[in-house]
């Protein structure tokens, strides 16, 4: 009979042992836990839209929203019609709130960003990321650094035309523009709604974001809650996977937000019911014998400012903090841990498209490690893929990635051709770019024991203006066999979007784009 000691260090041994073969079969792109998908290269689809909002997918969304051209993100501009000048923070924010003419204008000083408490009722957010208060004296000021009840406003609209406003401030009295072009808040309740009124404004909306905080925030709880259930549990059914499955497709990539390791109750303005949904995934995945890549698209503050990441104004804040490190990593820890059971789970994606400068890559190796060691908690044969930064590099995580330790580490980049750069490019020149400097981007990814390399992002859009199907087709042909040099695989964006050539199921079921073969 051998001592604890002996046994626990033999059982210790034997514990070691099966994580280095598991290891060893991730680099050959299988699993000692026998799993359900096929191996690797994968061939996949993102569910984008589904469990993390994006309002240009399916619009239709937001339809029941009051006053949704008013939500959280939303850019606004005010012009005072009497004396023909714009409300703008001087500086961008730490001083004055002015009015100042065109030829004066900053732009970017003269949008305010909305914070939105209900329908008609919001706070105002200016380039420095100060908020417009008002002080007892009727001072406007743009200086405070969170909002309270000196810095919430109304926007009252006129019946007729919804771009001629007032805001009505927190001491009851309107702003208005003086003659000497300072802006105050004491005006009265009267108006005629005049062109020669100092407190009407005529109202610009130069940019909307309709991501998750603004569909939580803009229904508010109650009836976000069954507007998002329902998509849920329509958006994406069992049927799709099957289809999935039967098209040649070997995976999903399913993008999740960080409130979801909080659900049934996340913390506001989110709804729960999106980790149920997640459920179901997996189990029609195991039927079908589908692969999954959890991707977690938003993070904790927003890693890119994008409404794809949940950013309530356009800020980005991920990373500013050892605590949003932190707790994204409990995010993974807490998928990592639920779905390591299942033999559909493929990888885990750590977090989707960083943007730099705002996250640095100091920060952004940190979470990668520390992200990829919560995988590795519970699993030795997942895949932790880690997505390059936007405007980054995408061969700086390489080292880390290749010499830091980390077998089974997938580095994610996404190839477009719609973006400004390839505006007058013909239909050739788009296809020449994608077989000469994408497949060259991907040959320098690819190292001798370094991390796999992975095309989490693709579509066949561009900029070609009255193309045929046939050169459709070639874009989706040529894009297939570039990217399939990936080592890992390709994800296409996405199954199902309201504008055709981005709905992958439109795709197929309209023979532009084949996969059975």
């Amino acid at each position: 009979m051998t001592s604890g000691h002996g046994s626990s260090s033999r059982r210790l041994f034997l514990e070691r042992l099966w994580f280095v073969v598991a290891l060893c079969s991730l680099a050959h792109g299988k699993s000692t836990s026998g799993p359900s998908h096929p191996g690797l290269p994968v061939r996949a689809v993102s569910l984008g839209g589904w469990l993390v909002t994006e309002g240009w997918i399916l619009p239709s969304l937001f339809d029941g929203i009051p006053n949704k051209d008013l939500m959280d993100g939303s850019s606004l501009q005010f012009r005072s019609l009497a004396w023909n000048a714009n409300l703008t923070a001087e500086r961008g924010g730490g001083a004055a709130v002015v009015a100042v003419p065109d030829s004066q204008l900053n732009g970017s000083y003269a949008t305010f960003k909305v914070w939105r408490i209900d329908e008609t009722t919001f706070n105002f957010r200016v380039f420095n990321q100060q908020f417009i208060s008002v002080w007892r004296n009727g001072a406007v000021l743009a200086t405070a650094a969170t909002p309270g009840p000196a810095e919430t406003f109304q926007i009252v609209r006129n019946a007729g035309d919804k771009n001629r406003v007032r805001i009505r401030a927190p001491n009851g009295r309107f702003l208005q523009v003086k003659r000497d072009h300072s802006v105050t808040a004491d005006h009265g309740e009267s108006t005629s709604w005049g062109d020669d009124d100092p407190s009407v404004f005529a109202m610009t909306n130069v940019g909307d974001m309709h991501g998750e905080f603004q569909i939580c925030n803009g229904y508010g709880t109650g009836k976000a809650a069954a507007v998002l259930r329902n998509h849920w549990n329509t958006f994406i059914v069992e049927e799709d996977f099957e289809f999935i499955a039967s098209n040649g497709l070997n995976a999903v990539r399913i993008p999740v937000g960080w409130w979801i390791a909080s659900d049934p109750n996340p913390p506001a303005p989110y709804v729960g019911g999106s980790l149920d949904a997640l459920d179901k995934a997996f189990k029609w995945a195991e039927k079908y014998k589908l692969g999954v890549i959890i991707d977690l698209h938003a993070a904790p503050g927003s890693q890119n400012g994008y409404e794809h990441s949940a950013s309530r104004d356009g800020s980005q804040e991920w990373g500013t903090t050892d605590a949003s490190i932190a707790l994204t990593v409990q995010v993974i820890d807490f998928l990592a841990s639920r779905y390591a059971a299942s033999p559909s789970l493929l990888a885990m994606g750590l977090m989707n498209e960083p943007m730099a400068p705002g996250v640095t890559l100091d920060s952004l190796v940190r979470y990668y490690r520390a992200g990829y060691a919560a995988v590795r908690r519970h699993t030795p044969r997942a895949y932790v893929v880690m997505s390059s930064r936007l405007a980054g590099g995408s061969d700086e995580l390489l080292r880390f990635a290749g010499i830091g330790g980390l077998p089974g580490a997938v580095i994610d980049v996404h190839y477009y051709v719609f973006n400004s750069s390839f505006t007058n490019l013909t239909a050739q020149q788009n296809i020449d770019f994608i077989k000469t400097n994408y497949a060259a981007d991907l040959r320098g990814l690819t190292r001798q024991n370094g991390p796999l390399s992975f095309v989490g992002e693709w579509v066949a859009v561009w900029n070609v203006p009255n193309a045929t199907k046939a050169e459709y087709q070639r874009l989706a042909q040529v894009q297939m066999e570039v990217y399939g040099q990936a080592t890992f695989g390709w994800a296409y964006w996405t199954l199902k979007n309201v504008n055709n050539y981005w709905s992958l199921e439109w795709m197929i079921k309209n023979g532009y784009i084949s996969l059975k073969h």
